[in-house]
């Protein structure tokens, strides 16, 4: 018997899409709701989210942590270590729409927090690796919690749902941001559970994925040696503490930590110049472990811009476009024209080639 779309596993499943403003005009959520619309048979119900940049300007210099909890007793412990090490400026449930498709919510809070400068003193620390281990933290030892999102001025939103119906459970309506970014899942090898939803963050990065880890266990082996722990039953998170490792640990520019995770064939870096040929030479050399194989592409959220990446072999689809100051990127043509029906300039970027779009300077 034929067999039809929606009734067998989609091997291509999952669904991304992003939106960007270059001019920094902030944008409501319902867009990127509507971008999911057209790839809804790319997830299965089980997963959904959404990450916003510049969704909290009259916060903007504290950390937004946002966290599931299981029950009151897992609040209360959780808020007493917080207190212990942060100075919380405000806390409340995030505000939810009750919907018949979103079911068995857990808690859902969020603090607004800067580190207490006496511990960062003596513990000689940055206040982003202060809050970095907090989440590590709370995330392996504090059981019924979980912190999924913990940058500045940004903010995730995730469910086990369809990611239209995420959207509208966590009124996205009503936050501006000037980037957005989405997740459709349909999860293959792990559990559709809150916390498995993507995007993964940490801090203000945030990763949405599309595709299998084939080398996950050696990606997951080489970052956890650097303090990472890698506790949420899904291959994705591995990319999230890969990125924060290379670009705020390591230092590494947003291309040159692609040609880590997505490096060239050795047979292409030879037939570079000479001073690209050595500089992916030493990255491949060095961080050979975190090459991440298998099919995916990715989209990265970071303060003030994205950057979208195939593997090398682009094994998943991905296209970008433009319309004035706003810059789409989606997995389907579909998605794009929903969020601008006029949109210019589509074009499929190449395997391992990151499409990398900033804010103009000053204007976020």
């Amino acid at each position: 018997m034929l067999q039809k779309e929606g009734q067998v596993r989609i091997p291509s499943g999952c669904a991304i899409s992003a939106v960007i403003s270059t001019d920094g005009t902030r944008m409501t959520g319902e867009k990127i709701v509507e971008s999911m619309k057209p790839m809804h048979e790319r997830s299965n119900g089980l997963g959904g989210g959404f990450a916003g940049y510049g969704i909290y300007p009259e916060y903007k210099d504290f950390f937004a942590l946002h966290i599931f909890y299981d029950d009151d007793a897992c609040r209360t412990d959780c808020e007493t270590y917080l207190r212990s090490k942060l100075e919380i400026v405000r806390e409340e449930n995030i505000p939810t729409r009750k919907i018949p498709q979103i079911t068995d919510e857990p808690q859902i809070w969020r603090y607004f927090v800067t580190p207490r400068h006496t511990l960062l003193n003596s513990m000689q620390l940055d206040e982003n690796e202060f809050i970095a281990r907090i989440v590590m933290h709370v995330n392996t030892l504090c059981d019924g919690c979980h912190v999924f999102s913990s940058g500045k001025n940004m903010g995730v939103f995730k469910a086990v749902g369809f990611p239209e119906d995420v959207g509208v459970f966590y009124r996205l309506e009503e936050y501006g941001a000037y980037a957005w970014t989405a997740h459709g899942r349909y999860p293959t090898n792990t559990p559709g559970w809150w916390g498995g939803a993507h995007p993964f963050a940490l801090l203000d990065r945030t990763v949405v994925h599309n595709g299998e880890i084939s080398s996950y266990d050696a990606n997951r082996r080489f970052i956890e040696m650097f303090g990472y722990k890698c506790t949420l039953m899904t291959d994705t998170e591995v990319i999230t503490y890969i990125m924060d490792f290379l670009l705020r640990k390591q230092e590494l520019t947003l291309e040159e930590a692609a040609s880590v995770i997505a490096a060239p064939f050795w047979s292409t870096i030879d037939r570079k110049d000479e001073a690209e040929r050595k500089k992916l030479q030493y990255l491949r050399t060095v961080y050979p472990s975190l090459l991440v194989t298998g099919p995916f592409s990715i989209i990265v959220g970071f303060e003030g811009g994205l950057m979208a990446l195939n593997d090398r072999l682009k094994l998943r689809s991905m296209v970008v476009g433009e319309k004035g100051d706003r810059v789409f990127i989606a997995s389907e043509e579909a998605a794009i024209r929903a969020m601008e029906p006029d949109a210019e300039n589509i074009w499929a970027p190449a395997g391992g080639e990151p499409v990398i779009v900033r804010v103009k300077e000053g204007a976020y």
